[in-house]
């Protein structure tokens, strides 16, 4: 359902309690029907037998809005810059009264809910969720406005993508104001909720899971994630150092790294790299890639293909550089034998799920498309993004069309000399597992 079908919706339910208060259109529809009158119990009913127009006009304008939000076109294949962004809110649309209106008014969870995702991007469960984990250091910041409000207008501003000035008058709040409360929710996004949300799958049960699940998705055993990067387009940066940071793409930006696991949710993110940093050295530059090297992360499982002891890797294209824990494709173009070809395509189709991961990711919180904040808040405001991606895969929200970018164009990656003996052994476990996947396949 379009949002602003549903804003208008909510405005004029507002418009009838204010007019009529006598009668609840919502209300009545849920409410116990007596014996003696049946009839009673729905909003038809209300509407028949109240003797005030404002019901009749309700339904009416609300009936005309229905149909002109099913007659407008949707577009499916939403292509990268062809996202539509929705009319602001009029002045003062969103004040504090509304919004508590807003939460208490609904009787039916799933209007509710449809409402919730058109104007904050989760449905309403998520968004209590995610206002009780961050009541108390919202509440320790002595703000003046209520913790699920604040919230609110934060979710609004990263579902949307507006800037804080084009927010002030609707809030009737100050710009200043508006910035400084999105910088405390993504902070405690990002520090507070990060470490529950966004976890390596280290855990015997967890890494059994994921591995399991990509082996079903590509035949290849003990894939654990996927990696990749992408650029989010920034409208403040420095102007002395532009060229640092325009990307492939030529626009300004900065590099977001994430491994996601079979679900689409992120294990990892990182962001350390203006835009024309490619993704091998910001990979090597992450935290991710000096636990892997110096074997911080440990993961109990081991097994045994073609006399290779191969551990739990991830997977990325040939941007990134081969090595023991990370296998990439063998050829770009195709151009291997046919057992090397075979896991070229399997690997491939693996990677794709931080592909689709990162093309929700950007779908969800339209902030991500052409991100309007501060350079030094930046980085808190993508990784809050990416819990919020997190918590709504786990809770199992919708997924929106996904947003895609233009396939990559980069050179494939360089080995360094400190990284020879991890590229070698690498080398020897890729083999070894393209071999014994043309094998398994082929004998079936």
């Amino acid at each position: 359902m379009d949002e602003s079908f549903l804003l208008m919706l909510s405005n004029l339910l507002h418009l009838h309690n204010s007019l009529d208060p006598s009668t609840s259109l919502l209300s009545s529809a849920s409410s116990t029907p007596s014996s003696s009158s049946v009839t009673s119990s729905s909003p038809s009913s209300s509407l028949l037998t109240t003797s005030s127009a404002a019901p009749l006009l309700f339904f009416t304008l609300a009936s005309l809005l229905s149909f002109l939000a099913c007659s407008k076109p949707n577009n499916k294949n939403r292509k990268s810059g062809t996202s539509p962004r929705p009319a602001p809110p009029a002045n003062g649309a969103y004040t504090v009264a509304v919004f508590q209106s807003l939460s208490n008014d609904w009787t039916s969870a799933p209007l509710r809910d449809a409402q919730w995702r058109a104007l904050y991007g989760l449905s309403y469960p998520v968004f209590t969720k995610i206002v009780e984990k961050l009541n108390p250091h919202i509440a320790a910041s002595n703000l003046s406005l209520p913790s699920d409000f604040a919230v609110s207008m934060v979710l609004f501003r990263l579902a949307h993508g507006y800037s804080a000035k084009s927010l002030a008058s609707r809030y009737n709040l100050e710009p200043y104001l508006i910035s400084k409360i999105t910088n405390m929710v993504t902070r405690l996004l990002a520090t507070k909720l990060y470490p529950e949300y966004v976890k390596i799958p280290a855990s015997k049960r967890r890494l059994n899971e994921v591995t399991l699940a990509f082996e079903e998705l590509t035949s290849l055993p003990n894939m654990c994630g996927a990696i990749d990067g992408t650029p989010i387009k920034l409208r403040s940066f420095p102007t002395n150092e532009s060229n640092l940071y325009r990307c492939e793409y030529g626009y300004p930006a900065l590099q977001l790294q994430v491994v996601s696991d079979h679900k689409k949710m992120f294990w990892d993110v990182c962001v350390k790299a203006p835009g024309a940093v490619d993704d091998a050295t910001h990979f090597r530059d992450s935290l991710l890639y000096n636990r892997l090297v110096s074997d911080d992360i440990v993961w109990d499982k081991v097994i045994n293909v073609r006399g290779h002891h191969v551990r739990p890797y991830v997977v990325g294209d040939w941007c990134y550089p081969l090595m023991a824990f990370l296998m990439t494709p063998f050829s770009p173009n195709g151009s291997g034998s046919p057992a090397q070809n075979l896991f070229d395509g399997m690997l491939m189709k693996g990677r794709s799920v931080v592909v689709d991961a990162i093309g929700l990711l950007k779908s969800r919180w339209r902030i991500l498309q052409d991100l309007d904040v501060g350079l030094s808040h930046a980085p808190q405001t993508i990784v809050a993004c990416c819990v919020l991606h997190n918590v709504c895969q786990q809770m199992r929200e919708p997924e929106p069309d996904v947003w895609r970018e233009p396939d990559e164009t980069a050179a494939p990656a360089r080995v360094l000399e400190s990284e020879k003996s991890f590229h070698y052994f690498g080398d020897s476990l890729r083999q070894a597992l393209a071999d014994d996947l043309h094998h398994r396949l082929s004998s079936r």
